[in-house]
């Protein structure tokens, strides 16, 4: 049981999408100290995939992928009524106000940026989990 989670509760679901083997690997182990449970996305088409069978509580989309970029994944998975409600948070290693703005354009809830800490990480976890339970 995590720290996070009462007692009877599960860890919240959380997926990572990023074309970064470093990113994921390093998101999935601060998340995982945080004792939320952890699904792996490498790009939006994979995450697509995974947003179905998985029906995570909250997820980090990176923005420059190949294939689907993080926007149209952003938009795809919010489109979908049974998701339109899961808090995405968009991950780019550019800080920059259009940016920010085109996420919240296509729902996206929050904008962090590359390379976060695990306290970024786990505090944006908390902040949006709150919100939603």
């Amino acid at each position: 049981m995590s720290d996070n989670a009462k007692p009877g509760e599960a860890a919240a679901k959380v997926l990572v999408i990023d074309d970064s083997n470093t990113i994921r690997r390093s998101a999935e182990i601060f998340l995982k100290q945080g004792g939320y449970e952890v699904v792996l996305a490498e790009d939006g088409f994979d995450a697509l995939a995974k947003v179905n069978d998985h029906e995570p509580d909250l997820i980090f989309c990176d923005i420059l992928m190949p294939r689907l970029d993080g926007y149209q994944t952003c938009a795809i998975i919010k489109r979908n009524p049974k998701f339109a409600h899961t808090p995405v948070i968009m991950l780019s290693s550019k800080d920059g106000l259009f940016d920010k703005a085109r996420g919240r354009m296509v729902g996206s809830e929050d904008y962090l940026t590359k390379p976060f800490t695990k306290d970024q990480l786990l505090q944006a976890v908390e902040q949006y989990r709150r919100a939603v339970a």
